[in-house]
């Protein structure tokens, strides 16, 4: 969840990066969703293998709504650089 706000901090501390290369964060923060809700639903089905007693159904669920926050954060990302590739295009 806190690749796409990496992303921005470097761009904003660093000459070497730009706002728009460091759209290159928006992919790490998809992937990075995507694993955790996959490794979440994964904690969960063994949860439910092991009747509970192995434990972490919480640790599962919070994993799983961090994932899905990851990839709403870096959606919501691509859809304001796909604006601002729209609105560079149609400014010249």
């Amino acid at each position: 969840m806190a690749a796409v706000p990496a992303g921005i901090v470097l761009a904003r501390e660093t000459k070497l990066v730009t706002l728009v290369r460091s759209s290159a964060s928006i992919a790490i923060a998809v992937l990075l969703g995507v694993a955790a809700v996959v490794l979440a639903r994964r904690a969960r089905e063994y949860v439910q293998i092991t009747i509970g007693r192995a434990g972490g159904e919480t640790q599962a669920r919070i994993g799983r709504v961090l994932g899905i926050l990851g990839v709403l954060v870096a959606v919501t990302a691509a859809v304001a650089l796909a604006f601002y590739g729209l609105l560079a295009l149609f400014a010249e």
